[in-house]
């Protein structure tokens, strides 16, 4: 379950990669027509548009992505299977199909149901369905008058056929289910500030195990009724000023000033013998949290040598996220809270006082320099570059290579030669591969050749922080194991 759970967090990144186009588009209309939101300005308008279309159907995508990323082999036919899948269930359950269907006329509470099954959480249902159909009868044979529709052809109909059945069920068991996460929703956002802060929380601290994605959608989305980031960006004025964007803007403070500050702490506490190594990662990692909101290349160098500064990194990104709930210090993102994504979200209605992020973040900054400088010499922590002199070799940890090839070629030796290697795949900034023994892999070899972080969440599966730029480490090792 839990590498399940993984493959899907991962698959759920392809949809969400679409975001920062609309984030683009959304943010140069805001800029052009803040008050108007395209109702002063036709260029302005264009782009809303553009940018809201990409928003409004995140459920489809959400389906398509999840039966691509999910599906063995990641080919379109899964992907053809996940639309097929979203659309006959989206239309089987519309209000007034379903009406007609049943012959009744609905409650107020099951006609709302129904008019919400367009939403991320079906979209998911669809692509996961669709998946799985895929990968159990994309090599079927059928008898030779049916051979046209043998293998991959077969699966979207296999898909049509089950979520009929779906369908069948959902006309009365999704009512119930939409009311559970209408309650939970509630809940969570009845906690207010506190609830913003409990969110905060476990999303660092599901990092390691890349779940926070899965999180990250119940807040972001339109699966409870929260629909933060689709609320945000949005051109029908649905959110709440004051309100809309709380599980959002604690982040810039933690992103773009903290862990750059965490940066500058681990550089001072290091070697003199290894400065010169770790200002390289240090550099790089912390521009690319701040520029870009990417944090996984800072978390990773600490996370496992030094868990208890990764614990109060989790509780300080809590107490951001309270403080700027409270404070109504608003901003929003579309990828993640770095500087580009706060420059495009200025001018939203629902940025309020979004500048007082900025002065939280210098705050933040000293008291992540000052909080990690002073816990890493008192329990004289192993961040980077105060290993153990006994350490095999010189660390040699630079984000910013591009020698891609040289890279592949090493971590294929360091997962303990191609013949152990089963699978080859990456999310945003990780490889995530599969090997028949993860025993045989060496983690000095893998950090040597530019790995920030390796991780082994089970025996047959490791995981490696390689940064934003991952996707090209990710052919080079296609290409050489021919896979």
């Amino acid at each position: 379950m839990f590498k399940y759970m993984q493959r899907m967090g991962k698959s759920l990144m392809m949809p969400v990669a679409v975001l920062p186009a609309a984030a683009i588009l959304l943010g140069i209309g805001y800029w052009i027509d803040p008050a108007g939101w395209g109702g002063n300005s036709a260029i302005a308008a264009f782009l809303v548009t553009a940018g809201d279309t990409i928003l409004s159907n995140m459920a489809i995508l959400f389906a398509i992505g999840l039966a691509y990323g999910m599906s063995k082999d990641q080919n379109g036919a899964a992907a053809l299977s996940g639309l097929v899948a979203f659309l006959i269930i989206t239309t089987l359950l519309s209000p007034a199909t379903v009406e007609s269907l049943r012959g009744v006329t609905l409650s107020d509470g099951h006609r709302l149901a129904f008019d919400k099954i367009n939403n991320p959480f079906i979209g998911i249902l669809s692509g996961l369905v669709a998946a799985e159909m895929y990968n159990r009868f994309h090599k079927i044979e059928l008898p030779a008058f049916l051979a046209f529709f043998s293998g991959k052809r077969a699966v979207p109909i296999i898909t049509a056929a089950v979520m009929c059945a779906a369908a069948c069920i959902l006309m009365f068991v999704w009512p119930v289910v939409f009311g559970g996460l209408l309650a939970f929703g509630g809940a969570i956002s009845g906690l207010g500030v506190f609830g913003a802060g409990l969110y905060g929380f476990f999303n660092r601290l599901l990092i390691p195990t890349g779940l926070h994605h899965a999180l990250n959608s119940v807040f972001w989305f339109d699966f409870i009724g929260i629909n933060d980031l689709g609320k945000f960006w949005s051109p029908d004025g649905i959110g709440t000023v004051g309100e809309t964007g709380r599980y959002m803007a604690g982040f810039f403070p933690v992103m773009m000033f903290g862990l750059p500050g965490a940066c500058v702490a681990m550089y001072r506490a290091a070697k003199t013998s290894q400065k010169k190594t770790v200002y390289g990662l240090m550099i790089a990692a912390g521009f690319a949290a701040f520029f870009t909101g990417v944090t996984e290349p800072v978390e990773f160098s600490f996370m496992f040598v030094a868990p208890l500064l990764y614990l109060v990194h989790a509780i300080l990104t809590s107490i951001s996220m309270m403080i700027a709930a409270s404070m109504q210090w608003l901003a929003g993102f579309a990828f993640s809270a770095g500087l580009i994504d706060m420059v495009l979200s200025s001018r939203v209605v629902y940025a309020t006082n979004w500048y007082m992020l900025i002065v939280m973040g210098v705050v933040y900054f000293f008291i992540y320099y000052f909080a990690f400088s002073f816990l890493i010499k008192k329990f004289d922590l192993k961040t980077p570059g105060r290993e153990d002199d006994n350490a095999e070799e010189e660390m040699k940890i630079e984000i910013g290579v591009s020698d891609w090839t040289g890279m592949a070629k090493v971590f294929i030796e360091g997962l303990g030669g191609a013949e152990n290697i089963t699978e080859v795949d990456n999310c945003a900034t990780r490889l995530r591969l599969g090997v028949k023994d993860s025993t045989l892999v060496e983690d000095q070899k893998l950090k040597k050749a530019g790995a920030v972080g390796v991780i082994k969440p089970g025996k047959t599966d490791v995981q490696i922080v390689v940064g934003p730029k991952v996707q090209f480490v990710t052919d080079e090792l296609k290409r050489m194991l021919g896979k």
